[in-house]
């Protein structure tokens, strides 16, 4: 029995509406909802639908109804919104059973669901959700935190690397004056020895004086 279950959860159906399941669109324009599904064993006479705003609680309005003979054909319209339109193919690599609607109005902000039934595994349903949000105009992202955080960090190293040239630049200023004072300090040292050692070696070579 183990087994079994395994094997009937590697058959199922799936279906997906991608790695995020919210859309938004600009009022007035055009916008894919995207869904595929996958089943290991193939299908027969698939059938999928999309529905708006389908909850328990809530009616819902069904605005594409497709039909799909096998993998080798494409899908057969039953029923549609005017203003969705198809775009998908179940012939290539992918079950794309996407579908796009145009002209996108405030009203049409809500939640659009893709189900899918196939009669091959025993009638099998699954579904995906996707929310749609509707906006006057695109929202762009606010730069100007990041602009003064970076304004911000490069004048700290700018001022990190002025500290440094003028630490620099009084360090040798310090050197030099020591230096210049070492040399005065051993010039001087020097004449005073000299000027000692010749007075010295004239008052040694002076003769005593006679008795």
């Amino acid at each position: 029995l183990p087994g079994l279950h395994v094997l009937a959860i590697a058959f199922a159906l799936e279906v997906s509406v991608g790695k995020t399941n919210t859309v938004m669109a600009l009022n007035n324009s055009n916008v894919l909802l995207p869904c595929i599904f996958t089943t290991c064993i193939g299908f027969q006479d698939l059938d999928f639908k999309w529905y708006f705003n389908l909850t328990e609680m809530v009616g819902c309005s069904l605005i594409y109804h497709g039909k799909i003979k096998s993998k080798a054909s494409e899908p057969i319209l039953v029923e549609r919104n005017p203003r969705v339109e198809f775009v998908g193919s179940t012939t290539g690599k992918d079950n794309n059973i996407s579908i796009v609607l145009k002209n996108v109005e405030f009203s049409d902000a809500g939640r659009y669901t893709c189900h899918v039934k196939n009669p091959k595994e025993k009638k099998a349903q699954h579904n995906a959700t996707i929310i749609l949000t509707v906006v006057q105009e695109m929202v762009e992202a606010d730069n100007t935190v990041t602009l003064i955080i970076v304004g911000i960090v490069g004048g700290l190293i700018g001022l990190l690397i002025l500290f440094m040239l003028v630490k620099r630049v009084v360090l040798f200023i310090i050197k030099k004056t020591q230096d210049g004072k070492k040399e005065c300090l051993v010039s001087s040292s020097g004449n005073d020895n000299t000027e000692n050692g010749l007075a010295g070696s004239k008052a040694e070579q002076k003769a005593p004086p006679k008795a």
